[in-house]
């Protein structure tokens, strides 16, 4: 369905063009000054360059048009030429009857059912989840499920690193300790591999990395081991094959507890082999060409302020970088799914090398040339000292002990709790936890960077997931106090201004989606909730809903109340926030 800005924006331009000028003046929107009007359109001061009039005199004739309408309580012009709108509460409580009928909750939705695909995640296998991942995962999975809301078909998938030097190295270690096992003898074509652990990856790992920077011998032979698995050796194959089903088995259960999930695990290995198609289609078209030794593709414009240098698609040595494989996956992508977008939600200091990417993939035409394909960069999570967040110890922490330690601060904010019971009391902190979180890092816009703060995020004041979940709550207590959980939502008249304020945040969901999604901000719906929740305290502290004896009005509020919870949840939901019953 229409928003109300869009259906109030077709009733001003009709009201512009009966009155000789063009539609396209009749735009509507909302008012910052509330106390003056609801609604405004600036339109006549275009006009008046157009026209040769003054705007207050455009204004007024289309004033007198619109104030034939009944939904208008109120139309005024305000010099020099703003027109200024109150709608009457009749019509307000008649949209509300429209969202409250509508599956999609008056959530825009896509005239064109695009494919979305969207790459977000991209850990690499045999090592732990690290904070630096939170960002991507939490971005990216509040982005999906934005973009299902508003009815595009998206398919996610988390990209991991599982092709590269990081394999090699943990296999050429654990051959070094092992060199007994059978799949590292030259004889070896099949058969099983002893079995591994996260912890024993999580060891391995950063041991064979640091060693691979003061030894040189092992270093060597760690790229040897890596071409060696790229060109097919059954011993390491199977040895990669059992990294893994423990690293994915490991990711799944962290990703889990974030309330994070993917359409596909694709890794480097799935696009490998497209990557010899990437090169004859680069040939064929004369744009691979050599350079220092290295096979290149020119991507710089002309239109270019500071230097592009070229996309490296095979190294000297012959091996492939990651512009390879992300142009392979391109290439992959488009087969499987003719995606109309791909959305890559990556650090924003990778920039340089998707625009390398994209332009390549262009100039290629690896895509169709409207094909949309956009890096959707964030910042970083800073500690205290403007820098990226740290242990205390100087390290990077793991996405687990992030977790574990929101999850004991959210524990000792209920301590004190008398609504949370004993059984529930770690599943409840658990859930406050994480929606602090991740509410602390998506109200930010994803490009920004930020301060992580726990003691702020888990504030029940202020802008906080923490009081967006005790508003739920509280609105719960209402509802099992007037056992009205599958009571009627419909709103039939409107008694007081906080009602009307309330209605009015509700009203305007519809054009915030609309911008998240244009902008693909997922900060809006933060905002948008957090309004949302404030408008129903309002509301809660200006009327007393438990005791109130009209009847007819108390229904009228406990049908606004129950919408409200509806709305909030659903946006808790596009957050990737799990609400809870009591705090």
């Amino acid at each position: 369905m229409k928003t109300i800005t869009q259906i109030l924006t077709e009733i001003v331009s009709d009201a512009f063009e009966k009155c000789g000028y063009d539609r396209s003046f009749g735009t509507v929107f909302v008012s910052d000054r509330m106390d003056l009007c609801q609604f405004q359109c600036n339109g006549s001061f275009a006009a008046a360059k157009q026209f040769k009039k003054a705007p207050f005199i455009i204004a007024e004739e289309v004033k007198n048009i619109i104030t034939e309408n009944p939904a208008f309580l109120k139309v005024e012009v305000a010099k020099p030429g703003f027109i200024n709108m109150t709608m009457t509460d009749e019509y307000l409580v008649s949209l509300l009857g429209d969202i409250a009928d509508d599956e999609h909750l008056g959530i825009p939705q896509a005239e064109n059912k695009e494919t979305i695909v969207i790459d977000y995640g991209g850990p690499n296998v045999a090592k732990p989840l690290h904070i630096g991942h939170l960002r991507s995962a939490i971005i990216g999975e509040s982005l999906k499920r934005l973009a299902r809301e508003c009815g595009y078909n998206v398919i996610s998938d988390v990209h991991l690193g599982d092709w590269g030097l990081q394999i090699g190295l943990v296999i050429a270690e654990l051959e070094e300790r092992n060199p007994e096992w059978e799949c590292f003898k030259p004889e070896f074509t099949e058969g099983k591999v002893p079995e591994l652990s996260a912890d024993m990856l999580n060891e391995i790992y950063p041991f064979a990395s640091q060693k691979s920077k003061t030894d040189e011998a092992f270093k060597v032979k760690a790229h040897q081991f890596t071409a060696d698995l790229q060109n097919g050796r059954p011993g390491y194959i199977a040895v990669w094959k059992e990294i893994l089903r423990v690293s994915i088995n490991d990711l799944k259960g962290n990703y889990e507890k974030l309330g994070v999930d993917f359409d596909l695990w694709y890794g480097e290995s799935d696009a490998d082999k497209y990557i010899d198609e990437l090169v004859q289609i680069l040939t064929d078209k004369n744009l691979l060409h050599e350079s220092e030794g290295a096979m290149v593709v020119d991507v710089a414009l002309e239109s270019d302020k500071a230097p592009m240098p070229p996309v490296i698609i095979k190294k000297s040595d012959n091996s492939s970088i990651y512009a390879t494989t992300d142009l392979a996956t391109i290439i992959q992508r488009n087969r499987d799914f003719s995606p109309k977008k791909i959305w890559y939600v990556v650090d924003k200091r990778q920039e340089l090398h998707f625009t390398q990417v994209f332009r390549c993939a262009k100039k290629a035409e690896l895509v169709p040339a409207d094909t949309e394909l956009e890096l959707l960069g964030f910042g970083t999570m800073n500690g205290s000292d403007g820098k990226p967040y740290k242990t205390r110890d100087g390290g990077v922490m793991k996405l687990a002990d992030l977790i574990e330690t929101v999850t004991e601060a959210a524990a000792e904010k209920l301590r004190t709790s008398e609504f949370v019971s004993e059984e529930n009391h770690t599943e409840t902190a658990k859930r406050v936890g994480i929606a602090a979180v991740k509410f602390g890092d998506l109200i930010n816009h994803r490009s920004k960077d930020y301060i992580f703060d726990i003691d702020k995020f888990l504030s029940f004041e202020g802008k906080t997931g923490t009081y967006l979940l005790y508003t739920i709550t509280r609105i719960n207590s209402i509802i099992r106090k007037t056992n009205t959980e599958n009571a009627d939502m419909k709103v039939n008249s409107l008694h007081t201004d906080a009602e009307r304020e309330l209605i009015l945040a509700i009203l305007l969901t519809g054009d915030v989606f609309r911008r998240a999604i244009e902008e693909k901000a997922p900060n809006y719906i933060c905002d948008n909730a957090y309004k949302l929740a404030v408008s129903f305290s309002k509301f809660y502290h200006d009327n007393h809903i438990l005791g109130e004896t009209d009847e007819a009005k108390k229904n009228d509020w406990l049908a606004l109340i129950l919408f409200t919870r509806k709305l909030i949840l659903r946006h808790l939901d596009i957050l990737a926030i799990e609400p809870v019953e009591n705090m």
